[in-house]
């Protein structure tokens, strides 16, 4: 499926933005994280990622010429792949679909005119590492004023609202200076260091140094692209007769995780040879193998330690920036969108027969959640309502499926969003479900692969819950809680009294743009395919 990208909001005073520059051409091969296009916007220069990997297969907007906010500037899919229906969509629809994929990532690019510094200083400001984004907590620094640094080192570690990342300030010279202690925040587009030659003096630009990025919104002055890469600092168990297991942070380079996932290598279990104690390569070639997941009983736990008894303590933990950023999401959605809840029991005794069916018939499982992500799927493109979204002065029916399953991390909730789902089939849903769900695990996910939701499932039947309710995720008008299937005495048509494995669902909506009989009839529909699965086959 074809991904649309397309120009941004990079400013409150943005109309439009005049492409500087296209990086890439049609018919070239991109990847993720690749730079596409430099856009000038009325505030700085920026460059876009559109997040996708595929081939460029058309280009809107040419070299030097501005496109409006939400215009299509570019598309990416596969190769002889059809995009005329994205081409020839009428303008007016045009702004009124929300872009497939997420929110380009824009890194600010070095603009002299912003900020006068001498060229020999280079700024690494933070970067914008997702939509909701306001500021980056330095977890950890690699890198201390007086080091050596080189273009491809990671300076820091940041935590966002989604992940850790390592940043990689693309500068060679002296690390002159940090724009704060690890633990403290810096503002998208601050000031996070500063790089030049040894034994500069930076005292006459401090001033400018440290306001650089709050002289407008949307831009860093005389930042380099500092370019994050996703790490995997999630405490992993201790080893079987592993002599000693760090239970902080793993500090790692890139390379050296690469080689330990290849070799089956517990990073926790080793000592780093580099700066800061840092794991590099050849700490890990020179390692023995200890498979990554065998648990012992000396297993370090993450719960609180409870004191002896007549005696009070406690235990602080700082907010993360994810648990930080759940925490507002949620109560602007709590206490904004008027909330009603609608529930309804599902028997699933056909559903689970089918399923086993399938699962025996080919190598990729389907899990009960694949089969109501379907189902949801199939429910929405008969009740629109229900896939549209509160936009403040409108309502936006969305004109695609893309179904967000929140999982669980240690930091928190997080929703990778399986984008048009009512379009893939029970396999395809369950096997792209099972990828996002690893790369979420392993803070790995890329920011266009949890963003773009149009309806959310939240799913705690494997946790034992019976039902519940959830708050919906915005920008959605509803979330399905899902309980767990259980075995229930019912009376049947004949009014005997059988026993069947019933689950419960509660549909929680919002009032301002679903109506009860709406989401009454969503449901219905739902129940419908779950309790004759069939009808999702053919």
């Amino acid at each position: 499926m074809a991904e649309v990208i397309r120009m941004p909001l990079l400013s409150d005073t943005m109309k439009e933005g005049k492409i500087a520059a296209w990086l890439k051409k049609v018919g070239d091969v991109v990847k993720s994280d690749d730079v596409l296009a430099e856009v000038e916007t009325d505030k700085a220069t920026m460059e876009v990622m559109g997040y996708v990997d595929g081939t460029l297969l058309h280009i809107g907007v040419p070299a030097g010429s501005s496109a409006k906010i939400d215009e299509i500037i570019c598309i990416v899919g596969k190769p002889g792949e059809d995009i005329s229906s994205y081409l020839n969509a009428p303008a007016a629809a045009t702004t009124a679909i929300e872009t497939p994929s997420a929110a380009p990532i824009l890194i600010p690019v070095a603009t002299s005119s912003e900020v006068k510094l001498p060229k020999e200083l280079t700024i690494i400001a933070m970067p914008l590492l997702s939509d909701t984004m306001k500021e980056g907590k330095i977890a950890t620094w690699l890198k201390e004023v007086g080091d050596k640094v080189v273009d491809d080192d990671v300076i820091a570690e940041v935590e966002t609202d989604k992940a850790t990342m390592e940043v990689i300030g693309y500068a060679t010279g002296t690390l002159l200076y940090k724009g704060c202690q690890a633990g403290e925040a810096v503002p998208v587009n601050g000031t996070m260091a500063v790089v030049g030659p040894a034994g500069f003096d930076l005292a006459p630009y401090l001033d400018t140094i440290k306001n650089a990025g709050k002289k407008t919104e949307s831009s860093s002055a005389n930042a380099s692209a500092p370019i994050a890469a996703p790490t995997n600092n999630s405490p992993a168990p201790t080893q079987e007769a592993a002599p000693v297991v760090n239970t902080g942070r793993i500090i790692a380079s890139p390379l050296a995780k690469k080689i330990a996932s290849d070799k089956g290598i517990d990073l926790r279990t080793l000592a780093g040879s580099g700066d800061g104690g840092r794991i590099i390569a050849k700490d890990v070639e020179n390692a023995k193998a200890t498979p990554i997941g065998t648990t012992t009983a000396a297993a370090t736990s993450i719960a609180p330690a409870f004191v002896a008894s007549g005696k009070e303590g406690y235990t602080d933990t700082p907010l993360t920036q994810m648990r930080a950023i759940i925490a507002q999401r949620l109560c602007d959605s709590m206490f904004t969108a008027p909330h009603f809840y609608l529930k309804i029991s599902v028997q699933l005794d056909n559903l689970l027969a089918i399923r086993a069916q399938i699962n025996a018939a080919q190598p990729v499982k389907v899990s009960i959640n694949d089969m109501i992500i379907k189902a949801c799927a199939m429910s929405l493109a008969q009740h629109p309502d229900v896939n549209s979204s509160w936009m403040g002065d409108k309502i936006r029916a969305n004109h695609h499926i893309h179904i967000g399953t929140a999982i669980a991390l240690p930091d928190g909730l997080i929703v990778p969003v399986l984008k048009f789902a009512n379009e893939k089939s029970l396999t395809q849903i369950a096997s792209e479900a099972n990828t996002l769900y690893d790369k979420a695990k392993n803070k790995k996910i890329q920011p266009a692969e949890f963003t773009g939701n149009t309806f959310t499932i939240s799913n705690l039947g494997m946790m034992d819950i019976d039902e519940f309710t959830a708050i919906i995720n915005p920008p959605d008008s509803a979330i399905l809680a899902v309980g767990k299937g259980a075995q229930t005495p019912v009376v049947d048509a004949n009014g005997n009294v059988v026993v069947k494995t019933v689950m419960k669902l509660t549909l929680s909506c919002d009032h301002r743009v679903i109506d009860g009989a709406v989401g009454a009839n969503f449901l219905k529909t739902l129940k419908g395919y779950l309790e004759n699965p069939i009808g999702m086959l053919v």
